[in-house]
């Protein structure tokens, strides 16, 4: 009883005062972020208060991210090497090769000839942009793309270069680009989830991993939602027969109740993140099926994707669902294409992926453009690395194949603070190194973010003892292309 009253004791009148002080700020502070679309559970005890918003004014609202899986050929799209025509036929210079390391698949090849590309290339827009005749479409957007021919990565094979591009690192397990912009600012849409992922396949049934979405280390509720083309775009997300809304309503708030009294017991972040991830499914249940609900869209909008994209699953289907999250304020909106892997047969395969793409792309540009969502929505086109300017297996007249290359390839970005009707950055007459202005998988990173009003060397979270961030400990913004 004594030391009862000696601590009731020192609970004086300044004491006191000072310890309601600090109470009232910390209820206002927490009405402030309950109220606030950023709300952050989450974040580590040293982190709390940290990054609750843009650290400045953001240009982008929200991010469409094309994502060509595979590795789409730079020499037959973007980056027009009329050198080539001249070194066709012969070995690629030692000196030049050299350069760049090899995938294991021609370790076997005694001969690199260097091979130029069989279609066809025009200049257009404002900047000359040289365009392929494969992507007439896109062409004739230019003047809305910043064309960057001169992006580099440090990662040769497929899963360790998607890894690299969507997470930072080559390795699985870190947080995807969406992942951390939706632990950065939250959500503008409270009835669907931050991060949203469209697959569509191209030629082949090329492996993709989950991981590219992955949420890491990061609370689960930041990960990305793989939505299916068909009757059920998320899987078990309908109310089973025999369980009524107002019965799945009852259960979640004793889950809730439950699910809250273990936080007050352990104080586990992954709690509350659970809590979350059920409160979002409930909504979804019609949220959901509004968003992909095409069968209202008018006839002209399927003549600007084309036809395909009235079939459910295809790429122009999916960025259609693209554009109608953008205006439901989904943050980031990820699309896969696969296929674009042509070791072999690249003149005829490359024809078809290109064919799959090049209209719906362009249409989702000028879509955006006409209904006021491309000011603040950045597009991004491009894949996890380029190809090789020597033919890989034997060149014919006809036909070749090109080798994943690492060294340069070619991404374009339009709308949301990136200067339109531009060419950045230039690659040697081979198209082999970067010659002018590179832009490693950092930069390009880096800034994406900035145009979200992120710092990238900022936006940070410690795991097991060490703080990471997108960018790992490299990169820099690329202020040249940015308005």
């Amino acid at each position: 009883m004594n030391e009862i009253k000696k601590i009731q004791n020192q609970l004086n009148r300044r004491d006191f005062l000072t310890k309601a002080g600090l109470g009232f700020g910390g209820l206002a502070l927490s009405s402030m972020l309950s109220s606030s679309q950023n709300r952050r559970t989450d974040l580590p005890n040293e982190l709390q208060t940290f990054l609750t918003g843009p650290t400045f004014p953001a240009k982008a609202k929200r991010v469409i991210y094309l994502f060509m899986s595979g590795g789409p050929s730079q020499l037959e799209t973007f980056d027009f090497k009329p050198a080539l025509t001249k070194w066709h036929g012969q070995e690629i210079p030692d000196s030049i090769r050299g350069t760049q390391r090899n995938s294991g698949m021609v370790a076997g090849q005694s001969s690199f000839p260097l091979v130029k590309s069989i279609y066809n290339f025009k200049q257009y827009g404002r900047a000359g942009a040289w365009i392929s005749e494969l992507l007439p479409h896109t062409a004739k957007i230019v003047d809305e793309l910043c064309i960057l021919k001169s992006v580099y990565t440090e990662a040769i094979n497929h899963e360790p270069a998607v890894m690299f591009v969507q997470t930072g690192s080559q390795q699985s397990g870190r947080p995807s680009m969406g992942s951390w912009l939706s632990y950065g600012l939250g959500s503008d849409n409270e009835n669907l989830p931050h991060f949203m992922v469209l697959i569509s396949k191209g030629l082949n049934d090329q492996p993709l991993s989950t991981a590219a979405w992955s949420n890491g280390f990061l609370a689960s509720h930041h990960q990305g939602v793989h939505l299916r083309a068909g009757k059920d775009p998320v899987l078990y997300l309908q109310n089973p027969n025999g369980v009524s809304p107002a019965d799945r309503r009852r259960t979640l708030d004793h889950i809730k109740a439950l699910n809250e009294h273990q936080y007050t017991l352990w104080g586990d972040p992954e709690i509350n993140s659970k809590i979350s991830q059920y409160e979002m499914a409930y909504k979804m249940q019609t949220s959901v099926p509004d968003a992909v609900n095409l069968k209202n869209e008018p006839d002209y909008v399927y003549k600007l994707y084309g036809e395909e994209a009235r079939r459910p699953g295809t790429f122009a289907a999916n960025c259609l669902l693209a554009r109608r999250m953008a205006e439901r304020d989904v943050k980031f909106i990820q699309l896969y294409h696969t296929g674009w892997d042509q070791h072999g047969n690249l003149p005829g395969d490359i024809r078809k992926q290109t064919k799959d793409v090049d209209q719906a792309s362009a249409a989702l540009v000028q879509d955006l453009k006409q209904r006021g969502l491309l000011e603040d929505t950045l597009v991004i086109w491009g894949g996890e690395f380029g190809r090789t300017s020597f033919s890989q297996g034997q060149l014919t007249k006809n036909n070749y194949g090109r080798d994943h290359h690492p060294g340069c390839f070619t991404m374009w970005m339009a709308g949301a603070g990136v200067k339109p009707g531009i060419v950045y950055g230039e690659t040697d007459d081979f198209s082999y190194n970067v010659a002018q202005n590179p832009i490693h998988i950092h930069d390009f990173q880096a800034t994406v973010l900035h145009l979200f009003g992120m710092n990238h060397e900022q936006l940070v979270f410690k795991h097991q003892g060490r703080r990471y961030r997108l960018t790992d400990v490299h990169g820099h913004v690329v202020k040249d292309i940015l308005t």
